[in-house]
């Protein structure tokens, strides 16, 4: 057996998994705690944790060097451990949305092979200041938080793609954002943006830019030639 399926199952302890599974489903239980047996598992490559009632996480998940996709999602976490930043193997995805995080750990930015990270509907009021880590991130979801501003290393993610920061209480931008030449989606809705910097017309390759929902802002000259080109504005 290597993949086992136990989502929506009413499960309130850890059930005890047999050796050689590389891939664990246990979304939509009632787990409270994760025990330390969990870590012997080392060949674990997909670790589905989602909508339980986990609190906190041992350290010792630095152990699942296999891990390459794993899901926390919809728990009750205020923090997690920055030994997350250990796990190697971690390349596709890493879900820590709808939690009560306040914090994003510095040390998570050392997942350089990360591809996906949503960390959306949390109470996080900054990022690190320095994101460069993330060499291979394509996608970052961070709506529904608190963030007031971004940092300049924004503009370091050179392989971004698809950047959501909807819902949150930004006021400007980083001209850094002007770098981040593959960006094809930019979500600003629900914001407190006045305006945008100029740097941003360098965008060549943004194909939807959502402007929805900011109550003061005053649209740049170069917005136009975007429509122009064939971008998406909505205002």
């Amino acid at each position: 057996m290597t993949a086992l399926e136990l989502s929506g199952r009413g499960l309130t302890s850890f059930p005890s998994l047999p050796p050689g599974v590389t891939r664990l489903d246990l979304y939509k239980n009632s787990l409270s705690t994760v025990p330390a047996s969990l870590w012997e598992h080392t060949g674990l490559e997909v670790l589905n944790l989602a909508t339980n009632r986990l609190s906190s996480l041992p350290p010792g998940i630095s152990a699942l060097s296999s891990v390459h996709t794993l899901d926390l999602a919809h728990n009750r976490f205020e923090s997690l451990p920055d030994e997350l930043g250990e796990l190697a193997g971690l390349t596709e995805y890493l879900y820590v949305s709808d939690n009560r995080l306040t914090a994003f750990p510095p040390a998570w930015c050392r997942l350089g092979r990360l591809r996906y990270l949503g960390c959306t509907d949390n109470r996080l009021t900054a990022l690190p200041s320095d994101l460069s880590g993330f060499s291979s991130l394509r996608e970052l979801r961070l709506y529904r938080n608190e963030l007031t501003a971004l940092p300049e290393s924004i503009g370091t993610l050179g392989a971004l793609r698809e950047l959501h920061l909807r819902g949150n209480r930004l006021t400007s931008l980083p001209a850094s954002i002007g770098s981040l030449t593959e960006l094809r989606q930019l979500d600003l809705r629900e914001n407190l943006l006045e305006t945008l910097p100029s740097s941003m017309a360098r965008l060549s390759k943004l194909d939807k830019l959502d402007l929805r929902w900011n109550k003061h802002f005053r649209e740049p000259a170069w917005l136009r030639d975007f429509e122009e080109a064939g971008c998406m504005v909505l205002r």
